[in-house]
């Protein structure tokens, strides 16, 4: 909570509830283990005995959790509205995906399943022009199939425009109707229009600038990320998960400063379930910005700030996707497959979109997927601070999936933070091994145990939803490093599940300079908790993604996951 809203003292006077538990893991090394904490004025008041908790002075005991086991409020530092978008939209991944519901939508696993689902959604609205869009789907997992074009849409029709987003949000295959419907010809000259050997395009869409040709595909998750039925829907997948606080990290306000209003209007009232923060997103699409005009608009719109939404920073996008061929590889490049690596932000303006922000107090994340990214991220806050000194500044690396020691070195003595994309260990983990950038570097993927060993703050993240929502699954991979073919993938960069919990608590809280306000159990703190129904220190590591979650507290008030 903003310091408007945190105030200078309790009121003895404000209701008291005490809640017991099977333990309480606190995050606070001076006070590791509770039985009960103490809520006031959705802060944490005590946590400690039972005893110790009813000390206080009058309250009331809500007994809700005795057999359950809380751990400070876990943190997604990088989600996506998205999330809560293609609650709304159809599925067509690879892997298993939970629902808003509680449910699960099941995988697709061959391009026959694929478009019979497609044929489907057609035909549940038949004559329909308007774009169908599908979400999900993946072609690196088609092992036996060619790549996925327009030519295979075109048999489920030729009529419709089809829009299939690719998982890692940096593609899109379309169909025949929708290229024809934006005249995306053999002519086109933006950067990212895949090809067939005719020179003519083959559907597949490379990066945002590529995508928004077929801007009327686009546009249906455009719209669909900033409903407020979306943005409901994050809430409760937040409170199925454990999740206590989000940060979008592709938030409108630089080029929709109207849209921040909206996501009041949803997140502010008190039955919201999850705290969310807004990382507006520069330079993804093409056009020309004043950023000095745009860092001071972020400025002020930090002055609409409340306690469940505030306005974290910028995100800039450098560069695509290892697993789309897309990220920005330094030598030796990729392993097997095509480079189609594209800077989506040119070098010699990275600097020029950074400084204006940097100037004015705005902490920075940069999408750094590829190793080359990483470097100059890196090079650009050496020059930020040498030019602008700011001690607190804790620039983050995105994604950071193939930083070396040396790079981590570097960070480190910047005082950088990494933000480490630890679920790519399970869902592309195989492919990286294999295709993406083979086997000596695949182990240094997500390098959680060498950022710790160097001294660079981290937390974990889910990306969602490019992978499902869930702190416990990215705390799992990051503990286990187990892929789906069952290969202990960088046995080396395993770290223990206390410091995995720390990442996704603490860390991330730090990360968005709300480590004094959030990220342990201990008072003054918010009254932000997870709810689980095992203790993930104790499981076997193995079992860590398998805990069930209760749901969430947030400033005291309890909300359940769906059943």
């Amino acid at each position: 909570m903003s310091a408007e809203h945190r105030g200078t003292a309790s009121d003895p006077a404000a209701p008291t509830v005490v809640y017991p538990a099977r333990t309480i893991v606190t995050g606070n090394p001076s006070n590791p283990r509770a039985e009960a904490v103490a809520v006031r004025e959705g802060r944490v008041l005590a946590a400690g005995s039972l005893d110790e908790c009813q000390a206080w002075g009058a309250h009331d005991i809500d007994d809700r959790f005795a057999d359950l086991v809380l751990t400070p409020g876990m943190i997604e530092a990088h989600g996506h509205t998205l999330e809560g978008a293609f609650a709304s939209l159809p599925y067509v991944g690879w892997f298993d995906r939970h629902r808003v519901d509680g449910g699960t939508s099941p995988g697709i696993r061959s391009y026959s399943a694929l478009l019979d689902r497609l044929r489907e959604l057609v035909a549940a609205e038949p004559g329909s022009t308007e774009p169908l869009v599908v979400g999900g789907f993946d072609p690196i997992y088609f092992e036996d199939e060619e790549r996925l074009t327009c030519h295979h849409l075109d048999e489920v029709s030729t009529t419709r425009p089809i829009f299939v987003f690719h998982a890692n949000a940096h593609l899109a295959t379309v169909n025949t109707a929708m290229l024809d419907r934006h005249e995306i010809t053999r002519d086109a000259t933006t950067p990212g229009v895949a090809r067939s050997p005719d020179g003519e395009p083959n559907g597949e869409l490379h990066e945002q600038p590529a995508m928004m040709l077929a801007r009327s595909g686009l546009a249906v998750i455009g719209n669909k990320m900033n409903d407020p039925q979306a943005l409901r829907d994050l809430g409760q997948i937040c409170a199925n998960q454990g999740v206590t606080m989000l940060c979008d990290l592709l938030s409108p306000g630089l080029t929709r400063p109207d849209e921040p209003a909206k996501w009041h209007d949803v997140v502010d009232d008190p039955a919201y379930p999850a705290r969310l923060l807004q990382r507006h997103v520069a330079a993804m699409a093409p056009g020309e910005f004043d950023w000095e005009e745009s860092a001071e608009l972020l400025v002020q719109l930090r002055r609409d700030d409340t306690d469940k939404l505030r306005t974290a920073g910028i995100k800039i996008v450098l560069d695509g996707s290892i697993q789309g061929f897309t990220a920005k590889m330094d030598w030796p490049g990729y392993y097997t497959g095509t480079d189609h690596g594209l800077w989506v932000v040119a070098p010699d303006q990275l600097y020029d979109i950074a400084a204006p922000f940097h100037r004015r107090g705005v902490n920075i994340h940069v999408h750094c997927n590829g190793d080359l990214t990483i470097d100059l991220w890196i090079d650009t806050v050496e020059r930020l601070l040498i030019e602008h000194p700011w001690l607190d500044h804790r620039h983050t690396v995105q994604h950071s999936q193939l930083t070396t020691a040396a790079q981590f070195r570097r960070m480190a003595k910047l005082g950088m933070c990494a933000n480490i994309f630890s679920n790519h260990i399970w869902y592309w983990g195989d492919q990286h091994h294999d295709l993406t950038v083979g086997p000596e570097r695949a182990r240094r993927l997500e390098a959680a145990a060498t950022a710790a060993r160097e001294g660079v703050s981290f937390s974990l993240h889910s990306d969602a939803n490019v992978t499902p929502l869930g702190q416990l699954h990215v705390m799992w991979c990051a503990v286990n490093r187990v892929t789906p073919s069952g290969r202990i993938l960088g046995e080396h960069e395993r770290i223990s599940a206390e410091r995995a919990l720390q990442a996704v608590t603490l860390d991330a809280a730090y990360q968005l300079h709300l480590d004094g306000e959030f990220g342990t159990i201990e008072c003054g703190k918010a009254a932000d908790f997870t709810v689980l129904g095992d203790d993930p220190l104790a499981v076997d590591p193995m079992a860590l993604r398998d805990i069930p979650v209760w749901g969430t507290v947030i400033g005291g008030l309890p909300f359940a996951a769906a059943s």
